[in-house]
């Protein structure tokens, strides 16, 4: 009886163990900078946006328990490893180089870089356009990377900035001739008040290895189980037009390809 007893003591309190790990609050870091309009907060500090609105539909279709964590962008891959959140959603590249510290998801969109410059400039997103020119780019961005491999000899100055929104408010005052961003970021900002000065130029070219096979959330090395949900909530909402829905609230045309 007594060994009964311990067997079905223990087996109740696996039980208990295993619910409490399956509940168990999962930390999806975002970016603390806004980045509109894929993330950005209220006054409240309450956040929103289509990567915070895509981040808790994926969390919904696999029953997890999420909570959205603001954390400081260059920071984001150290909090991560350090395991101050579970989960980067922070609009992050697949790359080569983020791949050796940290493992992806399957993307979750895909979007190309592009040259944002004051209208009538006669700026063009390469070489020769961007000859003796000031071009902005975000500081720790396949941006930055991109922009110091391929326009640091034709370009007069690559300035970086802490914040997306520095480089726009530089190029609204004359203080940059260009920016390189993500296209639906830089749509969203010339669709703007402030960005009604500027024009989209265009996309610069293709450079996988810097740029990127799209945007997919970040998890630590060897969590797979994790990495697997969520690719199971990505698929998830791609099939039940969860993910349209969402993105039809933001953007006027798809940002998702294969």
């Amino acid at each position: 009886m007594k060994l009964r007893t311990m067997l079905a003591t223990a087996t109740a309190a696996a039980l208990l163990a295993g619910g409490a790990a399956a509940a168990e609050t999962v930390k999806i870091g975002i970016a603390a900078e806004p980045y509109p309009p894929f993330a950005l907060p209220d006054s409240a500090g309450n956040w929103s946006g289509w990567e915070v609105e895509i981040a808790k539909a994926i969390c919904a279709a696999q029953e997890m328990t999420c909570e959205i964590t603001p954390t400081g962008w260059d920071g984001i891959i150290p909090s991560l490893l350090g395991e101050q959140i579970d989960v980067i959603m922070a609009s992050m590249s697949i790359t080569e180089e983020r791949a050796k510290k940290i493992d992806f998801t399957d993307h979750y969109y895909k979007t190309p870089a592009v040259v944002v410059t004051a209208k009538g400039s006669g700026i063009t997103p390469d070489d020769a356009g961007l000859s003796g020119k000031i071009l902005g780019v975000q500081a720790s961005t396949t941006h930055q990377t991109y922009a110091q491999k391929h326009f640091e000899d034709s370009a007069a100055e690559i300035r970086v900035y802490q914040t997306q929104d520095e480089a726009n408010q530089d190029l609204y005052s004359g203080r940059v001739d260009a920016i390189q961003a993500d296209s639906i970021a830089m749509a969203d900002f010339v669709n703007s008040d402030i960005g009604a000065c500027c024009e989209i130029v265009g996309a610069v070219a293709d450079d996988e290895a810097i740029l990127g096979k799209g945007v997919g959330a970040g998890v630590r090395k060897g969590d797979d189980e994790l990495r697997e949900q969520l690719n199971a909530g990505i698929a998830a909402i791609l099939e039940n037009g969860t993910y349209d829905e969402i993105t039809q609230k933001y953007f006027s045309t798809t940002i998702y390809s294969k």
